[in-house]
């Protein structure tokens, strides 16, 4: 199967790699890109097809949320995406945080603009700044996103170091 390349977002101090999930048979060479862009911190939003200690044993932490296709993310999701955003982006301004899904345009990049409206980026705004990079998103993911409101307090938490423009 053919897969998009990874497609790194970077807005404010925040950056991001959106990509598909690897099989075991790629994991050597998925690993050692997640490696080149610095990630130290992966999102699984799918599930799993590859075991997650040989990722972990090149000390990028590996993090389950999964959920459904075409659906929006549960709030406890979302909540604990933020919160991930909110710390090591506090702690690390510009460090990489990698997502993927099963091919990188729904619920990843569904996360990514949820993290782009919460800094106060318009929805159509966010919509049409991954659009550069991914190509486009699912049409659920279009629904999931006009429907995202901010969470106020944690939008006020974000850090607001600008540090780059959007990059591919």
């Amino acid at each position: 199967m053919n897969r998009p390349a990874p497609v790194e977002i970077t807005y404010e101090c925040m950056r991001f790699l959106i990509t598909h999930n690897p099989t075991n048979s790629q994991l050597a060479k998925f690993t050692e890109e997640l490696k080149s862009f610095g990630v130290q911190t992966l999102v699984r939003v799918c599930d799993a097809t590859y075991e997650k200690t040989p990722v972990e044993k090149e000390g990028i932490e590996v993090l389950d949320w999964p959920f459904d296709d075409g659906c929006s993310p549960p709030d406890q999701i979302v909540d604990d995406w933020l919160n991930l955003l909110k710390c090591k982006f506090k702690d690390e301004p510009g460090c990489c945080i990698a997502v993927h899904c099963v091919a990188g345009l729904g619920r990843a990049p569904v996360l990514v603009a949820i993290a782009l409206i919460e800094c106060g980026m318009m929805y159509e705004d966010a919509v049409e700044y991954i659009r550069k990079g991914v190509g486009h998103l699912t049409p659920n993911s279009l629904c999931t996103l006009k429907n995202t409101n901010p969470r106020c307090a944690c939008a006020s938490r974000m850090p607001t170091v600008k540090t780059a423009a959007f990059s591919k």
